[in-house]
């Protein structure tokens, strides 16, 4: 088993379970709230400054946004949980190919995702129904952010690899530094240079460089195990094959999603500017709440991992259940409170009443249920750090995204359930059944996993 070299690393296969995740996760958490504020920036200063409109036009490009992005973030985290799983086992010679191959990965991935978004932009929207006086400039900012793609691979795969060794404070700096720069740059561009949503786009996308330059100096300072040589950069076939087989399966599931959601957006623009506006101010509301619990996730992605290549798997179950009680108590805390305080947090984004009224019809429903959607998350992450991916597709597949479509096309359609509020509750329904779907099928896999240990002949 390889011990921690830098300071920054944490050993995740000895000791008390609760402090190492908590000093794992708090800098993690930290971290996706600042990479939220580089949208909710955008949503705010555009909302203020340039009107509902270009609020709308902005927001809705969340869910599209989500779509192309996720099956790349996906290949992330299979480098992430293979990683985790070389360090916890001490081999560092596969360890160092996985660093490179997955930072070359990011950078094609990351210029495939801006020839696609850039190319298909206006198809795309419209294929959303996205109204007509919010097309020209939502397919403004959908282009210019598009052109940030390789950078945000880069950082995402960057921050993967440091997440592997359990360091995840460098990567809340360097986040840190990106986002005062983007809120900085959104209220020059939008209120001195009247760019509009041009102007918040072109800022996210330099504070987008700038994480990515900062993680890409780290890794080519880093001593440790996961250090990064240019001069090494290469796809090693049998790293790649690893990673594609943990992460497509995982970006596939957060496609789903992503797909289950564009359905969504489209039933939600059916309804009109205002109600688009309040959506998209409460869906920002909401993803600080996903954010936080969905740190205790990636943290159980990197525990599961590391103790599995480390042979602790008596370990296992322990992760699972300290992971759970976290996400409950932040899930239930913060999604209360974004219920409780929900209209002062919505005259951030927007001083118009109808549009707070709409974003809170949002918040009464998926708000306060949001710690469900947390307890599925960690369960997924457990089922990915032992092994499993394609399972947790198809149970995403089924339970999730295909539950969300049938209830759309059924019981939406009925005259009497055809409003917004009917939309929404397809949420927390689609999480509740998928949630007892993931939890069978990692009593089934643990099941597994005991028999194969039981099988398996000691070391002499």
């Amino acid at each position: 088993m390889s011990t921690p070299s830098s300071r920054y690393e944490i050993d995740m296969t000895t000791g008390a379970l609760l402090p190492k995740m908590l000093q794992f996760t708090v800098p993690l958490m930290c971290s996706g709230m600042l990479q939220l504020l580089f949208n909710a920036a955008d949503i705010v200063v555009v909302g203020r400054f340039a009107g509902d409109n270009s609020l709308a036009a902005v927001g809705s490009n969340s869910s599209l946004i989500n779509l192309l992005v996720n099956l790349f973030i996906g290949l992330s985290v299979g480098a992430n949980i293979l990683a985790a799983r070389h360090y916890g086992s001490g081999a560092r010679e596969e360890l160092r190919q996985t660093v490179h191959t997955a930072m070359l990965l990011s950078l094609y991935s990351g210029v495939f995702l801006t020839a696609a978004g850039v190319g298909l932009a206006r198809t795309l929207l419209i294929l959303m129904q996205a109204p007509p006086q919010v097309l020209e400039l939502a397919v403004i900012y959908l282009r210019i952010y598009f052109l940030g793609m390789p950078a945000t691979m880069l950082y995402n795969f960057g921050a993967a690899l440091l997440r592997a060794v359990g360091d995840t404070r460098r990567p809340f700096y360097y986040l840190f530094a990106a986002g005062v720069i983007n809120v900085a740059l959104n209220l020059f561009f939008v209120i001195v240079c009247r760019l509009d949503v041009a102007g918040v786009g072109i800022a996210t996308v330099i504070s987008q460089y700038v994480s990515a330059f900062l993680v890409v100096r780290c890794l080519l300072r880093e001593r440790g195990d996961v250090h990064l040589d240019l001069r090494q950069l290469h796809i090693y076939p049998a790293q790649l094959k690893q990673i594609l087989h943990i992460g497509v399966p995982a970006g596939l599931q957060s496609v789903l999603f992503a797909l289950s959601n564009i359905v969504i957006q489209s039933s939600i623009n059916s309804f009109g500017e205002i109600t688009m506006a309040g959506n998209a101010a409460a869906y920002n509301i909401e993803c600080f709440v996903y954010t936080a619990m969905n740190s205790f996730h990636q943290a159980n992605i990197s525990f599961t991992s590391q103790n599995l290549g480390a042979g602790k798997y008596e370990r296992l179950w322990k992760i699972l259940l300290c992971a759970q009680g976290c996400v409950i108590a932040v899930g239930v805390l913060l999604g209360g409170s974004g219920y409780l305080f929900g209209r002062q947090l919505l005259r951030i984004y927007s001083k118009t009443p109808a549009v707070i009224e709409a974003g809170m019809q949002r918040l009464a429903i998926i708000c306060r249920l949001y710690a469900i959607c947390g307890v599925m998350d960690v369960m997924v992450g457990s089922l990915r750090g032992i092994g499993y991916s394609v399972l947790p597709t198809i149970v995403t597949l089924i339970g999730a995204c295909g539950l969300r479509l049938v209830w759309l096309a059924t019981i939406f359609q009925i005259p009497e359930y055809h409003t917004i509020q009917v939309v929404y509750w397809s949420y927390p329904v689609s999480w509740i059944m998928t949630l007892l779907a993931h939890f069978l099928t990692f009593l089934f896999a643990m099941r597994k996993l005991k028999r194969h240990m039981m099988e398996t002949p000691a070391p002499n």
